[in-house]
């Protein structure tokens, strides 16, 4: 390819092609903000709890990790087993399938901490997932 062909592809890849998240979590602030609120000791609390499922409770707790960390609550967005059931109150029994089924479905991402696994949701997916909850607690199913 020659190199203005090749340029032209690049700025054309670039302007057309290229989708930024760094902005996803300011985006989706208020969409966020009526199902999720934080502790300033980094805590996430999930509203409408009895209206969504366990796994979209995990989603919903992952993305408010994702803001708790951008506020300077917590040092880190990623979350491990033993704080999802304290924090949300799941089983163990519940939690574990629900967690390979999202990690299946990429929903979300492991991360390996020594030997712990903790589990983060990518970026990417926050708008996605709060609207599909929006969307679900809306129609009241």
């Amino acid at each position: 390819m020659s190199n203005s062909k090749e340029s032209s592809l690049k700025k054309k890849i670039m302007e057309e092609m290229t989708v930024d998240y760094s902005d996803a979590l300011e985006k989706n602030f208020d969409l966020a903000k009526q199902f999720i609120q934080i502790t300033k000791d980094g805590k996430v609390n999930i509203l409408f709890k009895d209206k969504v499922s366990g796994k979209e409770q995990i989603l919903l707790y992952l993305i408010g990790k994702l803001y708790s960390k951008e506020a300077g609550f917590v040092a880190t967005d990623d979350v491990g087993n033993k704080e999802l059931m304290d924090e949300i109150g799941l089983p163990k029994g519940s939690l574990l399938p629900w967690l390979k089924e999202l990690r299946d479905k990429n929903k979300i991402k492991q991360v390996k901490k020594g030997r712990y696994t903790n589990h983060i949701i990518p970026i990417n997916l926050v708008e996605r997932t709060l609207k599909n909850i929006e969307k679900k607690i809306k129609k009241g199913v």
